[in-house]
């Protein structure tokens, strides 16, 4: 159960989750790819896949990071496991800024610390090997187990970890002998084994079955509760953000347009964007509600809209949106937008990206 449930009403417009010192920050991330070879005129075609994107994460509480497929939400994620390197910007772990540590975030140290747990199960554990296999690398490259009989010990611990009993019955197997379920479960307890302090779940549960998608939901908030984890929860599904996550961040394109504790989000969402989405997923509590309408599909990041990303299909739109990103604007305690029609559009519309916000 996630902190902002457990407050039931009150946590409606606050997050209890601000007052507890972040582990892994990351301040104005920018993102760009090169693609191909070049224009017909010589010049390199990029990918602008994130601009000026920041979330803290804290110990004890899930952060989601909503938005459709194509919006940079898996490019952050890969970013703050070291596995891109960001075009701009910084990482802080633990306060300290990944250009003060030892190896950045390539080192042995920051890789143990931040554990990232990818989408496809079975693409992401080699079929070759055995399930002992993949849980034994992660606990002899960190030095968690000295001996044989310690690492068979931490094995079957982690297997019983992640709901896979009778161990025994699990440790030789091979992935293709599991189901889609299993193998996840497999994943995540390949990513505990180093003791990590955040876990980074890329749409954990989208290539299972509905049918297990809330045991899998449920394992992962056990295990930042027991752990005290720091868990990003990546999700196009915003119903499922809603009831496992303590704070909602949403991106488009790249950009990040809204956040704020899970309640006050989906009870009074701001931004169009996040309209849409609220408005395009299943809520029996909704009645016969008139459905907001986006026109079109996201933007290509090659030649993205200027000014927000969104304007092309926002019925909301104003000229400015076209020439201007609007800054930030508090809507309540924690819950903040970026959109012109909650600030003053003179003021805020200087330039196509976004001024990076203060640490």
């Amino acid at each position: 159960m996630t902190h902002a449930m457990q407050h039931g009403a009150a946590a409606v417009y606050s997050d209890s989750s601000a007052t507890v010192s972040p582990i892994l920050e990351a301040r104005n991330l920018r993102k760009v790819f090169p693609v191909g070879g070049g224009s017909l005129f010589g010049r390199q075609q990029t990918v602008k896949a994130l601009e000026d994107f920041s979330v803290c994460l804290r110990p004890g509480y899930t952060t989601a990071l909503v938005g459709e497929s194509g919006s940079g939400k898996t490019t952050a994620a890969r970013i703050l496991a070291g596995m891109y390197q960001a075009t701009s910007g910084d990482i802080l772990f633990s306060g300290v800024s990944s250009r003060n540590m030892p190896g950045g975030l390539q080192s042995r140290k920051y890789h143990q610390h931040v554990q990232l747990i990818f989408q496809d199960p079975f693409a992401s554990l080699n079929a070759a090997h055995s399930i002992r296999y993949h849980l034994a690398r992660p606990l002899q490259i960190y030095h968690k187990a000295r001996t044989k009989t310690d690492l068979e010990i931490e094995i079957l611990a982690l297997l019983q970890r992640v709901s896979l009993t009778p161990a025994e019955q699990f440790i030789q197997k091979l992935p293709h002998e599991l189901s889609g379920g299993q193998r996840q479960r497999v994943a995540i307890a390949r990513a505990l084994a180093p003791k990590p302090s955040v876990l980074l779940a890329d749409e954990p549960v989208s290539m299972l079955d509905v049918s297990i998608r809330l045991d899998i939901l449920n394992l992962l908030t056990r295990l930042k509760d027991e752990e005290n984890l720091a868990l990003l929860y990546i999700t196009h599904d915003i119903a499922s953000a809603r009831y496992f996550a303590d704070t909602i961040l949403v991106m488009y394109a790249g950009q990040s347009i809204e956040s704020g504790p899970s309640e006050a989000l989906i009870k009074e969402p701001k931004h169009p964007y996040t309209q849409l989405l609220l408005s395009a997923a299943p809520d029996p509590a909704r009645n016969s509600v008139e459905p907001l309408i986006g026109k079109g599909e996201s933007p290509s990041l090659i030649n993205p809209p200027a000014g927000c990303r969104f304007h092309p299909r926002c019925p909301f739109a104003k000229d400015i949106c076209r020439t201007g990103f609007p800054k930030r604007t508090e809507i309540q305690k924690d819950h903040w937008v970026n959109c012109f029609l909650y600030t003053d559009a003179l003021e805020t519309a200087s330039s196509d990206i976004p001024a990076p916000a203060a640490p």
